[in-house]
């Protein structure tokens, strides 16, 4: 059997999305070609953990600007501990790590207790100064992760697939502060331990280097995968029907690899 090529792959993400429930985006690019293709790519989505990945961003802008110091260690007492996922919430009293650990922290393991002391150290209006300078429009911090109070007067964190997707392709291109740290953020992100959704059907045939986010009803997940042609796939969803969600993600990505899979 012949496989799909991105066309055809990108034809049936489309009808499977829009016989979905829920609030569906998703955004391709493939690095070699440029061939580009989405389908609600440039509306907002609420974030989950998938905020974190700006927020890792601009920390790096700012380490390079000299105006936050990677080794600089923060604490997280009982009081900043909110739930899993991560590590920090499940240590025994205080836990301290430099702000180079808690980045590596909220991303790979998507530490929600890190990304709280990071948001808290550099602040929301600064943070969202950072996501304005990057370019960024539907990408937005409104709150701490786990802020009930907030949530409950409809503060949401969102996020647009294109934008993610721009953010990927700058680090594949070296242009996040330079090629040596968008090479190291690279690395962080391949280091991600949730590998369910984008590499859920590859089975790590292909690095995938990728930022999942997950909460009731949510399911996102944005990454490069290092297929033979490599490209960005981000997919965001809310409201969402997220077993079946899931299983296009897996498929889907699985199905544009093949496509520009060498013969």
């Amino acid at each position: 059997m012949s496989r799909l090529n991105t066309q055809q792959v990108f034809a049936a993400v489309r009808e499977e999305m829009n016989a979905l429930p829920g609030h569906n985006g998703f955004y391709y690019k493939n690095l070699v070609t440029g061939e580009e293709y989405g389908v609600r790519e440039d509306e907002a989505f609420l974030a989950a953990s998938v905020i974190k990945l700006p927020i890792y961003l601009h920390i790096l802008n700012r380490a390079a600007a000299g105006t936050i110091d990677m080794s600089e260690p923060l604490t997280a007492t009982a009081a900043d501990k909110v739930p899993v996922c991560g590590s920090l919430t499940l240590y025994t009293g205080d836990a301290t790590a430099d702000i180079a650990t808690l980045c590596r922290l909220m991303i790979s393991l998507s530490d929600n207790t890190a990304t709280n002391l990071l948001i808290k150290r550099c602040g929301i209006d600064d943070l969202n100064a950072g996501f304005a300078a990057m370019g960024l429009k539907q990408t937005v911090l409104r709150r701490f992760l786990f802020d009930a109070e907030a949530s409950a007067r409809g503060l949401e964190n969102t996020v647009s697939p294109r934008e993610m997707g721009m953010l990927l392709e700058r680090l594949t291109r070296g242009e996040v502060v330079s090629e040596a740290v968008s090479k190291e953020a690279i690395e962080v992100l391949l280091q991600q331990q949730f590998t369910h959704k984008l590499n859920g059907k590859l089975c790590g045939l292909y690095p995938v280097a990728n930022k999942t986010g997950n909460d009731v009803g949510i399911s996102n997940d944005v990454g490069i995968v290092y297929a033979d042609q490599p490209f960005v796939v981000c997919f965001t969803g809310h409201e969402a029907d997220v077993y079946r969600w899931d299983d296009l993600i897996r498929r889907a990505t699985y199905d544009l690899a093949m496509a520009v899979k060498e013969a």
